[in-house]
């Protein structure tokens, strides 16, 4: 039995299984042409977004998934939540099969992961006062807490990402873009997920406050035991948080490893071309 067919393994101890497994995923799309270019044959042809990517995390694993813009990381990322669903391949999330879930235990599951976007504006709702955003997947996921209940809890993980209760009565846009990631941070945290999928989550921030939120994921990490997929285009980025670092190209997984082995001794001439393009990889 390969060592992808025994991670996905239906027999498998969730107690003792990768909190999050992948197998030969792939998802692909129709390409695009004018009306006045396209040719019969043009119908058929497909653009591999994701093609046959692998791996397996562990609990408390930060694995860190890089490649250039266009190399599949966003789709992967969101197949990996459900947002959108494979052309074929497995993913079990906690020993379960996350693609065939449904009802009580898909919500269940999908509790248990969470997302922080990238574009801290876009992915809050303007019209909504903070504590509305942040309390949001309570009333969602935990409907018999009462207002005061989700209220007390939107105020403690405010305060986990260094923001006090007095901004909940706030808008969106009277915060600056690393407050706006801080507070979908928080959202994204206050059901205690086990697995966070945070795509390209300083991409849209200047350096000092970037460094400041990777900081902010590293330690809550530590403080509530999370397990993180962190997806990037920078090395740096990147180097700062993974355990794991996976390279992307094409689709593909061109090369996984420990941080240490892929950044410091990389095998594939692509990882090489990435790390020659970075002055220095922080230690």
């Amino acid at each position: 039995m390969s060592t992808a067919t025994a991670i996905l393994a239906p027999t498998q101890d969730p107690a003792t299984a990768p909190i999050l497994a992948a197998r030969n995923l792939r998802k692909s799309y129709p390409v695009s042409f004018s009306a006045f270019d396209r040719t019969p044959a043009d119908a058929a042809r497909h653009h591999v977004a994701v093609d046959g990517v692998s791996f397996s995390l562990d609990r408390g694993d930060t694995l860190g998934i890089v490649g250039e813009s266009g190399c599949g990381k966003t789709t992967l990322a969101r197949m990996l939540l459900r947002l959108i669903e494979p052309d074929s391949g497995e993913i079990r999330f906690r020993g379960d099969d996350w693609l065939t879930a449904r009802g009580k235990n898909l919500r269940s599951l999908r509790r248990g992961i969470q997302m922080v976007f990238q574009d801290p504006v876009a992915s809050l709702n303007p019209r909504m006062r903070v504590v509305s955003i942040v309390a949001e997947p309570l009333a969602i996921h935990e409907p018999r807490l009462s207002h005061a209940q989700r209220r007390d809890r939107a105020a403690e993980m405010l305060a986990h990402v260094g923001l006090s209760a007095d901004v909940m009565a706030r808008h969106p846009h009277e915060f600056s873009g690393g407050q706006r990631q801080r507070i979908g941070i928080a959202r994204a945290l206050i059901l205690h997920p086990d697995l966070v999928i945070a795509d390209e989550p300083v991409s849209a921030l200047d350096v000092s406050v970037g460094a400041q939120i990777l900081d902010l994921l590293d330690r809550l990490r530590r403080e509530l035991s999370l397990t993180l997929v962190l997806i990037s285009h920078s090395l740096p980025v990147v180097a700062q948080l993974a355990t794991r670092v996976a390279v992307m190209q094409a689709g593909r997984f061109v090369e996984s490893g420990s941080a240490d082995q892929v950044l410091r001794s990389p095998e594939h001439p692509y990882t090489q071309a990435l790390l020659a393009a970075v002055p220095e990889i922080p230690e």
